[in-house]
């Protein structure tokens, strides 16, 4: 059997044997937005060092763990901290929770991030839907044997950000009269922040906002057939684009301020997606 495959099914056997609870809906916590599993109706929790096999983020306040539960009756897994590929794990590793949240029945992927502005029409504190993504600096999660029992070899990545989940995220942003702006996501390595050429390099290339994660998970999710939306919270503008010099304080600051929209918007657009699904 395909090694990365042998490890998800060891993982979501794991799971199985301690969480009972089916989600409908997988949401992945960004920097600002760690303790939003905290507030839901949790019914399920699961600390991933608790999972045979399992990657274990070691990144500094994340918790580390799923959380099941519902957000306004919604069936939902969260990931209280996710895995970064500059931790230094295996890009197979770093979307496995994403395939082991699929396997425990999420249908729809909701990812959030904090990421860096690389359009000068954005502003720190800003919301960002995202359209699509630019990966090709990270390594595709899809190298390597095809698992069959995932996905086809060769997936169409066209639509990765499900058109009618953006419409509900719009509809949703007018009803809370919270503003957000749309765009595409292009994903570096990290940990380093990116040069003033890079950022402008990522703006020649078409992208609005950098980070260290999502594109890869979205990949990964939409080979296996997920519904996927994102939305970043600009915390930074890219380097070269202001006189400050980047500092990962300032990034946690500027999600912590608008973490209480952020969390409202999550929730509204969580609870308009589960009207689609009953």
């Amino acid at each position: 059997m395909n090694q990365v495959y042998e490890k998800l099914l060891g993982c979501y056997k794991s799971v199985q044997e301690k969480v009972s609870f089916k989600p409908e809906i997988a949401l992945i916590l960004g920097s600002g937005l760690g303790d939003y599993a905290d507030t839901i109706d949790i019914k399920e929790t699961l600390d991933y060092s608790e999972i045979e096999g399992f990657p274990i983020s070691t990144v500094k306040g994340h918790k580390g763990r799923f959380v099941f539960g519902y957000v306004n009756e919604v069936p939902v897994v969260i990931m209280q901290g996710r895995v970064h590929y500059y931790e230094g794990y295996d890009i197979t590793d770093v979307v496995l929770p994403v395939r082991l949240m699929k396997l425990m029945g999420a249908k729809v992927l909701f990812l959030t991030n904090a990421a860096g502005g690389v359009n000068y029409d954005f502003n720190a504190g800003d919301f960002m839907m995202i359209t699509d993504h630019i990966s090709n600096f990270v390594p595709s999660p899809l190298i390597g044997e095809n698992i069959e029992e995932l996905g086809e070899r060769f997936p169409d990545m066209s639509s990765v950000y499900d058109k009618d989940l953006q419409d509900i995220i719009r509809q949703t942003s007018k009803e809370l009269e919270i503003p957000i702006k749309e765009g595409v996501y292009i994903q570096y390595t990290g940990p380093n922040f990116e040069t003033p050429q890079e950022v402008k390099m990522a703006r020649i290339l078409g992208a609005d906002a950098a980070g260290m994660s999502t594109a890869c998970e979205a990949m990964a999710a939409n080979h296996m057939g997920m519904k996927i939306c994102g939305i970043s919270c600009i915390t930074n503008m890219g380097s070269g684009m202001s006189d400050n010099p980047l500092t990962h304080v300032e990034v946690q600051e500027t999600a912590d301020r608008v973490a209480p929209l952020f969390k409202q918007l999550v929730t509204g657009v969580i609870t308009n997606i589960g009207k689609t699904l009953k």
